[in-house]
């Protein structure tokens, strides 16, 4: 069971994160609940590969740097849903 959290938000920005949650077919409490568990788990140094990632891995040329490939990807993900 999950404990109530007040924020104290600008009005727009609530009202665009509704919006992007509804378009989501999620909740804004589940959107923050997510975004708080991305923030623990960069803060753990763990980054959980997409499945799509995980099964391309390795098909790349050896003069491609995987962890730039990887912190790209990372910022896509943090745009994305930040």
């Amino acid at each position: 069971m999950g404990t109530k959290l007040t924020l104290l938000m600008d009005e727009k920005l609530i009202k665009t994160a509704k919006r992007v949650a509804i378009s989501r077919k999620t909740s804004l409490s589940r959107m923050v609940s997510d975004y708080f568990k991305s923030l623990l788990s960069q803060q753990k140094k763990e980054f959980i590969e997409s499945p799509i990632l995980s099964e391309i891995a390795g098909i790349l040329p050896s003069k491609v740097d995987n962890k730039k490939l990887l912190a790209d990807y990372k910022r896509h993900i943090e745009r994305k849903y930040i």
